[in-house]
């Protein structure tokens, strides 16, 4: 009877350590469960921080495109009203074959 009692002691006494260790694991999982959740959290954070600045940018985008347009809008606008020649005057032609001066030569 008194061997019966001593094992059933050394087995109480393991399970209470088994329990223990279980304890301690849940908490470290539960540790680790609050740190993955503030890491989510932050990163949540960060990911909406960079949608905001990706929606500034194209803002900014589509503001400049506007901008370009209408400036182009405009500069055909002069250049239509723009005199339109063939050729300037008042320009030399660097790229025109050069002819040759004609020869004087003795007639007689």
């Amino acid at each position: 009877m008194l061997n019966e009692l001593d094992l059933l002691s050394q087995n109480i006494g393991r399970l209470i350590a088994i329990s223990g260790q279980h304890q301690q694991r849940a908490l470290d999982l539960e540790s680790q469960l609050a740190r993955a959740h503030e890491e989510r959290d932050s990163l949540r954070g960060e990911a909406e921080a960079l949608r905001s600045e990706r929606d500034a940018l194209r803002l900014e985008r589509d503001a400049l495109s506007s901008k370009i347009d209408d400036a182009q809008v405009r500069l055909n606008a002069i250049l239509e009203k723009l005199p339109h020649s063939r050729i300037d005057e008042s320009q030399l032609d660097l790229l025109a074959p050069v002819a040759p001066a004609p020869v004087q030569g003795n007639a007689g």
